[in-house]
């Protein structure tokens, strides 16, 4: 089962946004807390959207999609980029992930969106066979650049 999170889920994807740093072997760059999440999914201009997978028996929340628009100025439209893509583990193979993805795809179909774009680890052997496997490819010729942190606030400062 599929269903857009409410800010009572907000402390699962939180709890669950730590899993996964924790699996991508960066617990000490995931600082978000509750109530930035609050804020950038629920408050007065929200900046991203999640969506919720949970288990069919029991109702418990197993996995999330945090994803907020992006644009394309050679499309001239929205698409969606999924910033989080989280599976629990013993939820795992139940097909959870790729209910998550149908959902977003079905976003993208119904908005007119034509672009669903994400970002994985270079090791994560196992999701890029499942991305694969669903008809996504890899963007090769491009490599993705972050500021952060101190070169952020220097560039910031016109340094």
């Amino acid at each position: 089962m599929i269903r857009t999170a409410t800010p009572a889920d907000v402390p699962v994807i939180h709890a669950m946004v730590r899993e996964l740093a924790e699996y991508e072997k960066a617990p000490h760059e995931a600082k978000a807390d509750e109530g930035q999440l609050h804020e950038a999914l629920f408050g007065e201009r929200p900046a991203a959207y999640a969506h919720i997978a949970a288990d069919d028996s029991t109702g418990e929340p197993v996995g999330f999609a945090l994803w907020f628009l992006n644009f394309s100025t050679w499309r001239g439209v929205h698409g969606i980029y999924l910033e989080d893509l989280y599976v629990r583990p013993a939820a795992r193979g139940a097909g959870h992930g790729k209910a998550l993805l149908t959902e977003l795809a079905r976003i993208c179909a119904e908005r007119g969106y034509q672009r669903l774009e994400w970002s994985v680890l270079d090791w994560n052997a196992p999701s890029i066979a499942f991305y694969e496997a669903l008809g996504a490819r890899p963007q090769s010729g491009w490599t993705v650049y972050r500021l952060t942190d101190e070169p952020l606030t220097r560039l910031a400062d016109g340094n």
